[in-house]
């Protein structure tokens, strides 16, 4: 018998029309808007770092106090912003936050004097031309109108005639509407106060303090017990009707899930949102436990109307994904998992935004493994399977949401884990959590730990897969089975062929199987475009799979058995 190969291309274009069916069928709204556009506010990295001045990154912020009243009516805010940091360089003399210079500034005072100060585009400059410690105190009055900017970063809303105001800040405008030093791995902490209509329930990141009445408006102040990145720092205000669950960590903390949706939402809501529990004991179990267990989770309807987002301990749900059919259930997982990966452990730069998306994505996958046992989080995975050729993963440019930071990040995320093999990988997501938690962590930082987790050099890995790598694996293969005195050989020939990229470095396990059942399972690594393998059986081959479980991003065209002549191989 001798196997011949079909056409590679056509395959692979009927592979191509099924993944885009797929896509369409399997189509996943988190933050989707982004990830069908070729840029989001800034159109390049440049123009992103722009944002920043050298001086943003000699200062460490810790803490803000946001003073912020709501007016639905002309949609504008008047606020009070306090802001305490430290210089890190003791020669610099002065302060660059971001603000946008929309808003109008009455007054600033830089350790309880006024000094100079210069407010252009989205920076604001001050000058401490009389510097006397290494310590600053910010105090910043302004009012105006925020910009509705990149995701939607200050939204005024009229849903069911009521009036809504919320915010989305990812990934640089938390200073649409409050001035801020927007790095994401500046973290301080947060305590916001929330002034509206007195029939507004106001919700904001971390413990609620207290609640202050004062004629026809009402006032919630919320303070984080964790640091914080500006991006996730968020506001919910409206007429919110709230139902809780509590929940047991996995170390005996008691937790409040705190839901807030819509009168119209409420009865529905209740059924969507109550599997939390099991998404929460899920992650603990294989990350650690929750990371802002001493403040709460709360999940609030939001109108934005792509998706959800993270935003710490609060984050916003889409209303049109409050379904009461669960129908939704991957978003809600994903967002939870970002409070590991993203809230806890954020990125160190934006350059680093995989880390977020493709932990999370990943996430996804790992938490129906866990409920249903492998296939499922295979088929998660197929699901989200599409060819990246325009970006790497790691510094994405315009591409900075687009579905490969989301998609191929989890593949990434797969493939290491075959790579250094399960229990180092599940190690590494532990040590990874444990090192990073509340502070920010860089590729380099993850790639580090992975290697002294499991031994091994990972550059190539990384060089191919994240920094430098597009695309993904293209395999066509061949082959020739021989008898060998009771034996049979069967001579593998694979052949790399994509583009983007030179020959990759990966593990390929190889599945042959008798027309009678009969199995035997080879596992090798591949390291060059061209190789030829030698699989002995003692049975002869009726079907060969490579890579039967799913662990590599590749498109392999496969060969078939076109014709058999059994007399070849009697004895």
């Amino acid at each position: 018998m001798k196997v011949k190969k079909n056409n590679a291309y056509l395959l692979l274009s009927l592979i191509f029309l099924v993944a885009i069916a797929a896509s369409i069928l399997l189509f996943n709204p988190i933050k989707s808007v982004i990830q069908s556009r070729t840029d989001y506010g800034f159109v390049s990295v440049p123009e992103l770092e722009n944002y920043f001045s050298e001086k943003q990154y000699n200062i460490d912020i810790q803490n803000y106090e946001i003073d912020l009243e709501l007016f639905t009516e002309d949609e504008t805010i008047s606020a009070e912003v306090v802001i305490e940091g430290v210089y890190k360089d003791s020669a610099l003399k002065q302060i660059d936050l971001n603000f946008y210079d929309n808003m109008e500034i009455s007054s600033i005072l830089l350790n309880d004097m006024a000094v100079e100060y210069i407010h252009d585009n989205y920076r604001l400059s001050i000058f401490d031309d009389d510097k006397r410690t290494e310590e600053f105190r910010i105090e910043i009055s302004y009012s105006g109108s925020p910009q509705n900017l990149g995701m939607g970063s200050f939204n005024f809303e009229e849903e069911y005639e009521r009036e809504y105001v919320y915010t989305l800040s990812e990934p640089v405008y938390a200073s649409s509407w409050f001035p801020c030093n927007d790095l994401p791995n500046d973290k301080a902490l947060a305590r916001i106060r929330i002034t509206n209509d007195s029939s507004a329930v106001s919700i904001s990141n971390g413990v609620l303090e207290s609640i202050e009445i004062e004629d026809n408006k009402k006032a919630y102040i919320w303070q984080t017990i964790y640091p914080i990145s500006t991006y996730l720092i968020a506001i919910y205000s409206g007429e919110y009707k709230k139902f809780t669950q509590q929940y047991i960590s996995i170390n005996g903390k008691k937790v409040n899930f705190d839901y807030y949706v819509s009168p119209e939402k409420f009865k529905i809501a209740k059924i969507d949102f109550d599997f939390h529990p099991q998404i929460f004991e899920v992650f603990e179990n294989l990350f650690g436990e929750y990371p802002f267990v001493d403040e709460k989770y709360s999940v609030i309807e939001f109108f934005w109307p792509y998706g959800a987002m993270e935003h710490q301990t609060v984050t916003g749900m889409s209303s049109r994904f409050i379904s009461g059919n669960n129908f939704f259930r991957d978003i809600y997982i994903h967002e939870v998992a970002h409070h590991w990966w993203g809230n806890a452990v954020g990125p160190e730069t934006w350059k680093d935004v995989w880390l977020n998306e493709g932990f999370a994505t990943y996430s996804e996958a790992l938490y129906y493994e866990k409920v249903s046992g492998y296939s499922s989080l295979v088929s998660t995975l197929q699901s989200k399977f599409r060819d990246y050729t325009e970006f790497s993963l790691y510094d994405p440019g315009p591409n900075m949401f687009g579905s490969m930071v989301y998609n191929k990040g989890a593949w990434v995320l797969h493939m290491l884990r075959k790579e250094i093999g399960d229990e180092d990988f599940f190690t590494l997501l532990r040590n990874y959590f444990e090192t990073y938690k509340y502070k920010n962590a860089s590729t380099e930082n993850l790639k580090t730990l992975a290697e002294e987790v499991s031994g091994k050099d990972l550059n190539r890995f990384f060089d191919q897969w994240i920094y430098f790598g597009k695309g993904l694996i293209l395999l066509e293969y061949d082959t020739e089975i021989k008898e060998l005195k009771g034996t049979f050989e069967t001579r593998l020939k694979i052949s790399q062929f994509h583009e983007e990229y030179g020959a990759y470095h990966f593990p390929l396990d190889v599945e042959l199987k008798s027309v009678s059942g009969a199995k035997k399972d080879f596992g090798f690594y591949i390291t060059t475009l061209d190789t030829t393998l030698i699989l002995n059986t003692k049975f002869i081959p009726g079907e060969i799979t490579l890579d039967p479980d799913s662990w590599l991003m590749a498109i392999i065209s496969k060969s078939f058995v076109e014709e058999t002549d059994e007399e070849e191989f009697e004895n």
